[in-house]
Formats: structure tokens, sequence, C-alpha cells
């Protein structure tokens, strides 16, 4: 193969022709592409190309693309523009996709934890019993993200009766439509050749709760203990956070997989558009409503009640929807006045240094 035909080093990270057109700018002024591994107090560690040698990773500062919105905050995933002489981030390329979960703090602000991926993969453990909200709530974030969501059912070993796992995939997949639901062992092997080829060439975040296999399955993946693993609890079938930063590992079979800390907490964030795609039975049924804005509650010719009472649509189903579109306007209501006050403060603040000005021209004259 020729040089100009040659792939990019970065080719296997998600580097394509759609980040090269938004890099050129960034070029002409000698700065290199890189794609950010790991974010760590300051600094960062992010791949770039290296020649014959394919790729290196260099340790550079964020000190110049740090910023108060925790929105636009570097993560891993993020792919930037590297001072390699400085040693500096000095900007990041625009984000394709973004999982954002709405943090526990006061201020209801959100908190990105990857970028720029083609899957979000939510591990859920089968030596605990299913949750199927959390899995719901899980699958309308990644929804919203613009990822494509893949459940995957982890310690398949743990359930050795074939007909009794084939019961749990398909309430999982009750939970989860649209959505390609796998069962995996990463102690047998099972399923993670069918896993690895669907995550293959892409880029992939890793996301579920602590003790949910997600370094095993890493570890399986990559081919190699590049994570750290931790047993869970007994009696809760709980774990402790074995990964404790968002790491982006290559895959055999090109593409990368970022795996996560353990989340605890999973709160929406601007998320009408996930909830929609989680529930897409529900949306559907709502358009033959006899009422564009009916709330399902016991208006005339509700085509969702009438689901409910033939038993198309389960109860669970409709309550777990009622109560993830609440979290979200709660959650829009709260930022909302969260952005009121803000003007307001500045408003109050823009005022009290015009009366100073005031003030200071009186005592002048």
């Amino acid at each position: 193969m020729s040089e100009l035909n040659a792939p990019h080093p970065l080719s296997a990270y998600g580097w394509d022709a759609g980040f090269a057109d938004g890099f050129t700018p960034y070029a002409a002024e000698g700065l290199v592409p890189g794609r950010i591994v790991r974010v760590d107090r300051g600094r960062c560690d992010v791949v770039v190309a290296d020649g014959e040698a394919g790729v290196r990773h260099v340790m550079a500062d964020t000190s110049l693309v740090t910023t108060g919105d925790p929105l636009n905050i570097m993560c891993t995933g993020d792919w930037a523009a590297v001072d390699l002489s400085g040693g500096h981030v000095r900007a990041l390329l625009p984000r394709r996709t973004a999982f954002v979960r709405s943090t526990s703090s006061k201020r209801s602000e959100g908190q990105v934890l990857a970028a720029n991926v083609d899957h979000a993969v939510v591990a859920v453990s089968l030596a605990v019993e299913l949750d199927l909200g959390r899995i719901e709530r899980f699958l309308t974030l990644a929804w919203e993200s613009g990822a494509a969501p893949l459940v995957v059912l982890t310690k398949a070993d743990l359930v050795p009766d074939p007909a009794t796992l084939a019961h749990l995939v398909a309430d999982t997949e009750t939970a989860a439509p649209g959505v390609t639901v796998l069962a995996v062992s990463a102690e047998t092997g099972d399923g993670i050749d069918v896993l690895a080829a669907v995550l293959s060439g892409g880029a992939s975040v890793l996301l579920g709760q602590s003790g949910a296999g997600k370094s095993t399955l890493a570890n399986a993946l990559v081919g190699g203990e590049v994570q750290t693993v931790q047993t869970t609890r007994d009696r809760d079938g709980k774990g402790r956070h074995t990964t404790t930063t968002r790491n982006l590992l290559p895959l055999p079979g090109g593409g990368v997989l970022i795996d996560t800390p353990g989340l605890r907490g999973v709160g929406l964030w601007d998320a009408e558009g996930g909830v929609g795609r989680t529930f897409a039975e529900i949306e559907a049924l709502a358009a033959d409503c006899r009422f564009q804005d009916c709330g399902h509650g016991g208006e005339p010719g509700c085509a969702v009640l009438a689901a409910l009472e033939d038993g198309t649509l389960q109860p669970r189903r409709l309550d777990s929807y009622r109560k993830l579109l609440r979290e979200n306007e709660w959650i829009a209501s709260r930022t909302d006045a969260r952005l009121r006050a803000e003007i307001r403060r500045d408003w109050k603040r823009k005022q009290a240094e015009g009366r100073a000005a005031m003030a200071r021209k009186r005592g002048v004259s």
C-alpha cells in the first residue's frame, strides 16, 4: 500500500475524514491531533501519531482549555489539538456524541462521562436480581448521547439453566425495545466474540454499577489484564470501585473502549428525546390518542390506556415512563431556575458597578 493510501496512524482510535476536516485550521498552526485517553488533575494522557512507530502517548497540560462549564470540560474520548513543543492542549474538536448525566450537586449541573462514542454498552450483572428500571434509565441517557445503546448481561455463567437465561434476556428486551441484548461470560468466554465483533472498529463506552463486571469484561475484550478486578460483596452483589478514572483502551479488532467507574447515581440531564426512544412503544401509542396533549391519565380516546386494558402495554413500563419524564422535567425546571438566578446576579452586579462608577464620577467632579 502506498503512503498516500495508507490509513492514518490514529484511524484505529476513531480518526476519520470528518475529524480531519475540522482539524484543518489547527494543522495550519503546527498543532497535531490527539485523542484523550485519560484526564487527571490538570493534565491528560493523549495518544498522537508518531511516524513509523504508529502512535505514542504524551502527557499534556489542560489549563488552556479548562472551563467553568462542566458540559464543556475535557473528558476521555475528546479529540484535541495538541502543542507538542509546549506540552499543552490548545483546543478541543466539536463532539459528535456525549454521554451526560446530572450531577448530585444542588446546582443541577450536567457531567460529561465520555465523548465521541458510537456504542454505549450498558453492563448489567446476572449475579443479582434484574433492575429493569435502572436499565431503562441507562438506556435513556445512552439514546440521548447520540450513541447506539447495547445491553450486556454479564456473569451469564452464574445462570447455568439455558431456559432461565433465555427468560432473563427476554425480560431485559421488554425494557430495551430496538436494542440488542447479549448475555456473556468473561469467565467462560461465552458471547465475548459476538460482543467484540459488534464493537470492532468503533468507539464504545462501558457503563454500569459497581460490581457489574465492567473491568473483567474490559479485560476480556482487550485481551489482557489492563484493568484491576475486585470481587463483589457476597451479601448484596455490589462491588467496590475498581476503575477510578475513565480510561480509553484500544481493542484488538480495531476501535477503542472507554471503561468508566461504577455509577451509583444516574440522574437524567435534558433527556426528553432519550425517554422517547427508550419507551418507543408508548410514544407510538400516544400518537394515536384522540387528544394531542393527552396525559394518559383518564382522557377519552387514550390509546395508551387502551393498551393497558388489553394487556398490550405492561403497567410497569408506563410507570417507569412517567417517572423518568417527571424527573427530566424537574431537572429542567431547576436548571432554568439556576440560569434565571445567574442572570439576576449578573444584572445586580452590573447595577452595583454602575452605581460605583457614578459615585466615583461625583467624587471627581
